[in-house]
């Protein structure tokens, strides 16, 4: 039997978002109770929830049209799903601090360390731990994230996607913006807010699943990330 490995935060109400995006409220639109037609009813089980939040909540991917007008053909639901069903590895970066980058010579050398060779079409994840050390606190929009000059490395080595387990791919202020607009030239994406990725590292390749959902003009989509090794 292949071993899944669940990637994905929960979706809650009040949980964290990005700046100023939506923010995610989870209310109950119908009850059991109300269907069956009960009167005072002394309780209300959920039959149908509404969600309300922004496409980039918890762990997600990015369409190549999110962040420059020039990519604005590209959403969500244009992108190939190749580019979410793919095979990758995690690289360890757990070294990494509050708002420190990732160059591109850090990832070429811990893609040695690791003996991985990036293929084309892989996915690299990058773990960082600040999941675990972050999540919930002050600290937590101030994640390490890759420079600009890493971002076009892996451009470069034609990856499909990378993922991070922080809130923003760059470091906010300093690399972030730059490397949305290099994924969209280039053509790869990336996930944001994975989880788990200290179950991976030092495995090796597993088969990386990350599936959006088809939403029309999408400028990017929840996902339920996977690893599965066979």
């Amino acid at each position: 039997m292949p071993e899944l490995i669940d990637l994905s935060q929960e979706i809650y109400t009040g949980m964290p978002v990005y700046k100023k995006l939506p923010p995610v409220s989870v209310t109950v639109h119908a009850t059991h109770e109300e269907w069956a037609g009960e009167e005072n009813p002394t309780s209300a089980t959920p039959a149908v929830n509404r969600l309300d939040m922004g496409e980039h909540t918890g762990t997600h991917v990015d369409a190549l049209s999110h962040m420059s007008k020039a990519q604005a053909g590209q959403t969500i639901e244009t992108m190939p799903l190749e580019m979410f069903y793919t095979s990758g590895f995690c690289l360890d970066f757990s070294h990494k601090n509050g708002r420190e980058l990732i160059e591109a010579e850090e990832l070429e050398t811990a893609c040695e360390q690791a003996n991985m060779r990036i293929l084309p079409g892989d996915t690299v994840l990058l773990y960082t731990d600040y999941y675990r050390k972050a999540f919930g606190t002050d600290a937590w929009a101030k994640g390490p994230g890759v420079s600009a000059a890493a971002a076009r490395w892996l451009g470069d080595h034609q990856v499909a996607a990378f993922g991070v387990e922080t809130m923003a791919p760059g470091v906010s202020g300093v690399s972030n913006k730059e490397v949305h607009h290099i994924c969209g030239e280039l053509g790869f994406t990336h996930y944001e807010n994975l989880v788990n990725l200290h179950l991976l590292v030092g495995r090796g390749r597993f088969r990386f699943i990350g599936l959006p959902l088809k939403i029309r003009g999408g400028t990017g989509s929840p996902v339920r990330a996977v690893a599965v090794f066979e």
